[in-house]
């Protein structure tokens, strides 16, 4: 863990609700690099129940960095201050953000209703970045009206993403029924909305069909009908429909108690997870179990069970 003696976090946190980008930029690096301290200034953030996340999700190629664009686009011309973090795939040899994302939404760098931060994964195999809890929390201090998390698309296992998120956005393409065939029950029931993106394509409306028969054993873990909506985010069709859908699904009261506290405690469990394991590194087990195979005396499970 990096150091970083006499930090006045109370004054990073007065900054950046005061409306320092600056600031803002500076903690997300400093939670990255888990510099000492860090920990004092998440138990310092205001309560925060108002900034909601929508989380954006689905396979590669589905069009989520376009669709981020185009609804930022829409959330700004309702003068909403927007969010966005951009997961994306982390480079092999230094573990850093490959930057397409920020490259697509060049357009809103300097716009004053809009903060753009790509994080790297890491390797996550969720898709998500390591400490994305933390800096979606960090941002809610900036009193964002929305913070939008678009993750790596790396399928089956984003299911993780309905921990983070407010609503869930499942972005997919008409050519994908071997794709929505193969997901797993869990992230079709994270779905609080389903995007069929590049309608324009053939098929489209026989695969909103297919769709719509495969999510019906789901509507029981929903108190509504998961909306389906087409788009073309290329030319910004649908967006506003689905603007709306994701404002009616945020004011509806679908987020129950329950529902809630089991976010929170996705939330806990990833946090608490990551707490214990901090001490555990890779490369001492490696040389642990060199150590007992050169020795011709290695069980696996004996192992794991003393370390």
């Amino acid at each position: 863990m990096h150091t970083r003696p006499n930090t006045d976090w109370k004054l990073f946190i007065q900054q950046i609700q005061e409306g320092s980008v600056k600031s803002l930029s500076r903690c997300i690096s400093l939670l990255e690099n888990e510099v000492a301290g860090y920990e004092q200034l998440l138990s310092l953030l205001p309560y925060n129940d108002t900034t909601k996340i929508i989380g954006i999700t689905g396979p590669p190629g589905a069009g989520k960095s376009t669709l981020t664009d185009a609804l930022i686009e829409e959330l700004v011309r309702h003068n909403k201050k927007t969010g966005v973090l951009c997961v994306d795939p982390s480079s092999p040899f230094n573990l850093g953000a490959l930057l397409g994302d920020r490259i697509r939404m060049s357009q809103w760098y300097n716009h004053p209703l809009v903060y753009i931060r790509s994080l790297a994964s890491r390797g996550s195999l969720g898709g998500l970045h390591p400490k994305i809890i933390e800096i979606c929390e960090l941002m809610k201090a900036a009193a964002f009206d929305y913070i939008i998390v678009e993750t790596v698309g790396v399928g089956q296992s984003e299911v993780e993403i309905a921990g983070l998120a407010d609503v869930t956005v499942v972005v997919t393409v008409p050519e994908g029924g071997d794709e929505v065939q193969t997901m797993k029950a869990g992230l079709m029931e994270i779905a609080d909305i389903f995007v069929v993106n590049k309608a324009d394509r053939p098929d489209a409306d026989r695969f909103v069909k297919n769709l719509r028969l495969m999510l019906a054993p789901t509507f029981a873990t929903h108190q509504q009908e998961v909306a389906i909506i087409k788009t073309i985010a290329s030319e910004k069709k649908g967006v506003a429909e689905l603007c709306e859908k994701i404002a009616l699904w945020l004011g509806s009261g679908q987020q129950d108690i329950t529902r809630k506290a089991w976010l929170l405690a996705e939330r806990a469990y990833y946090l608490l997870q990551q707490k214990r394991m901090k001490d555990i590194s890779k490369q001492k087990l490696q040389q642990a179990i060199a150590h007992e195979v050169q020795q011709h005396r290695f069980n696996l499970y004996r192992f794991i069970s003393g370390y």
